[in-house]
């Protein structure tokens, strides 16, 4: 059985206390903390071989590159990639889905009176490109609803097939109720029904395996710092043969292979999509930081982490007044409310004991609006953490609802 506190020194950030207690760090859905080996390999970067990539015949340039790509690979061996050809590298799930959004609004696919199916519980960064695309194409954008558990209808989502749908975009795993989609069994469905299918993976990348050719969608997008890696730095996978049919979205170095004032050639994926200079250093840290996942196992810290949040859920189900938001068999999530109190007056009493949770609509507006609610208390794990900080979590939880009733 995986145990949190073998690893627990391989994470500095923790070992600090806040207003006098030890930190007991609850918003890994927000982001999630950085082992040493990642810090290492952030630093060893700048003072070993940092320089600019691919282009170069000096011997810091080579190695940069030769770290680089050797990252790329890291990436498609564990989404089970067909081809490191298929791994862009971006600033993270948002930009990854905005490219993927940009470059079909450019391709001409996309009509006015098509559709875009997303689904009630998407982030806002699953929202607003797939709006801003309808604006610029006059497709429509349509919603699959959740029920009163937060699961997604999935009558009303083959109904919505029906229609001129293009594009399904999908959450993997809720970030603000934890509540885990079927995405290949509507991949599936999607697929079969003539629809481009984009996955974000942001909240399932550190908790379950990711096989993108098991999934069976044509874009995955993740945010490396989800995954113990640093902020900046994600991957947007992509189908290679999508990718060399659509058009490029940003132009500079690197995307091309031939330039003149009067024609530009574009380069071949993924440097197509890679326009100007990436975070290499991220890039970089964000295989270390899979490494270190994949050393302890992704089906041990699965394990580890579900025991966590049905401990959590179980010990403070008592408590007068409390609404658990999402399906019990939820995952990396637990989201909840006390009826009278604000979220926000619990989190800011919470940070008080040490422990760090995360208040608010969670960039999640329209589902809150769909519960009647303007947020919510989240409290998000990851593989550091322990059962003696759930029982302390539930306790501290127990005494801010009493401080403010």
């Amino acid at each position: 059985m995986f145990s949190p506190e073998s690893i627990l020194a391989d994470f500095p950030i923790l070992d600090q206390k806040i207003h006098g207690r030890r930190l007991i760090y609850l918003d890994n859905a927000a982001t999630n903390q950085k082992p040493q080996c990642v810090l290492d390999t952030s630093r060893r970067y700048y003072e070993s071989i940092n320089s600019n990539i691919h282009r170069g015949t000096h011997q810091l340039a080579r190695a940069a590159t030769e770290a680089f790509e050797n990252a790329r690979n890291t990436v498609a061996k564990h989404l089970n990639a067909a081809s490191s050809d298929e791994v862009i590298f971006t600033s993270g799930t948002t930009g990854g889905i905005n490219l993927a959004a940009n470059i079909l609004s450019l391709s001409g696919r996309i009509k006015a009176n098509d559709e875009v199916l997303i689904s009630a519980l998407e982030h806002h960064s699953n929202i607003v490109p797939w709006q801003m695309l309808c604006q610029r194409t006059g497709a429509k954008l349509k919603i699959i609803p959740c029920d009163d558990n937060g699961t997604l209808d999935l009558d009303a989502f083959h109904e919505a097939l029906k229609g001129p749908v293009k594009i399904l975009a999908l959450t993997s795993i809720s970030n603000a109720f934890g509540t885990v989609n079927p995405i290949a069994e509507m991949t599936r469905a999607a697929k079969a029904a003539g629809a481009i299918v984009l996955i974000d993976a942001a909240q399932s990348i550190a908790h379950l395996p990711t096989d993108v050719q098991s999934i069976g969608a044509d874009f995955l997008a993740f945010s490396g710092h989800k995954i113990y890696a640093p902020t900046g730095i994600g991957i947007l996978w992509g189908r290679k043969n999508l990718l060399e049919e659509l058009p490029p979205w940003q132009g500079g170095g690197e995307m091309i292979k031939e330039v003149t004032f009067d024609h530009t050639t574009y380069n071949d994926p993924p440097f197509k999509y890679e326009a100007g200079t990436p975070n290499i250093e991220g890039a970089i840290a964000l295989a270390a930081a899979i490494d270190y996942v994949n050393r302890i196992g992704l089906d041990k810290i699965h394990a580890h982490e579900a025991s966590l949040i049905r401990h959590a859920a179980d010990a403070i189900s008592h408590i007068p007044g409390i609404r658990l938001y999402g399906p019990a068999d939820r995952s990396g999530s637990l989201s909840f409310n006390i009826e009278g109190l604000h979220h926000y007056d619990i989190g800011t009493l919470l940070d008080q004991m040490g422990v760090a949770v995360r208040t608010g609509h969670h960039c999640c507006q329209p589902l809150m609006k769909r519960f009647g609610i303007t947020g919510t208390i989240r409290a998000s794990f990851a593989l550091y953490n322990t059962q003696e900080e759930i029982n302390t979590f539930a306790q501290s939880l127990e005494k801010a609802v009493g401080m403010l009733r």
